[in-house]
């Protein structure tokens, strides 16, 4: 018959087990809530708006003076910009470039459009090929590579920014880091719940996240998960105070 402190030891390991795939349901219940909005986004609202496009286009044709075709275009102009602000918001929401692309393709895609879009140089350090990765670190990355990135472009001021994914037997590493002003010069607020949803979501999955910054030398983010995707003790054990937490602010 094991002794008391053996059956607490196993007590513990199975609610920590058990934390870690409330964890994990948690995060895909997430990801499919971002699928639903975003379905809903694309197929309710941007319709509505691209009818309310073609409506000021016939307007614009139909306008009696100069004046008020002036008005009809500027309405244009500003329904378009919400139009692609609206689909800045759908990509973000549903990892759709992922899943057609996959984790590599969409990461060079994301790079791409935030250089393309603050003529920041990129550099990219990736793997040829990916091996099997599981499909919720996959996600992870690409969330992980989305947030920093969209908080370089906000708030960093820099010239440039670098993406690196390292896999080793062992672990999967993922660098993400700019020469801007760093997060010191940032107010709290300013960095925001983006990476507190970073770290949680990595520990969450077994892994762990690090931010290294200094005043106008840039910032560097990593997010490093298990390669065979299984948490460590350690891990768990944090994954468990993240479920508690989310439980409390529910």
């Amino acid at each position: 018959m094991p002794s008391k402190s053996v059956a607490k030891r196993h007590m513990v390991a199975v609610a920590n087990s058990g934390s870690a795939e409330l964890s994990r349901h948690l995060l895909k219940a997430e990801e499919e809530e971002r699928r639903r909005i975003s379905r809903e986004l694309h197929d309710e609202t941007g319709q509505a708006l691209m009818v309310l496009r073609f409506h000021l286009e016939m307007l614009a044709g139909d306008a009696s003076s100069r004046e008020q075709e002036a008005k009809v275009q500027e309405s244009l102009e500003v329904l378009d910009r919400t139009i692609e602000g609206l689909r800045r918001i759908i990509a973000r929401l549903s990892p759709r470039v992922l899943e057609e692309l996959g984790l590599l393709s969409a990461i060079r895609r994301q790079a791409q459009l935030l250089g393309s879009h603050t003529k920041m140089k990129a550099r990219l350090e990736l793997p040829d090929k990916l091996e099997s990765i599981d499909h919720d670190i996959e996600v992870a990355l690409f969330r992980s590579v989305q947030e920093a990135l969209h908080n370089i472009a906000k708030h960093s001021q820099a010239r440039s920014f670098a993406i690196r994914l390292h896999i080793s037997g062992e672990k999967i590493l993922l660098e993400v880091e700019d020469d801007g002003v760093g997060l010191l010069t940032r107010s709290p607020h300013e960095r925001g719940f983006g990476l507190t949803g970073m770290r949680e979501r990595a520990v969450a999955l077994g892994g762990s996240m690090t931010i290294q910054s200094r005043r106008d030398k840039g910032t560097v983010v990593r997010v490093a998960f298990p390669a065979g995707g299984e948490p460590s003790r350690t891990s768990v054990d944090k994954a468990a105070r993240a479920v508690r937490r989310v439980a409390k602010a529910s």
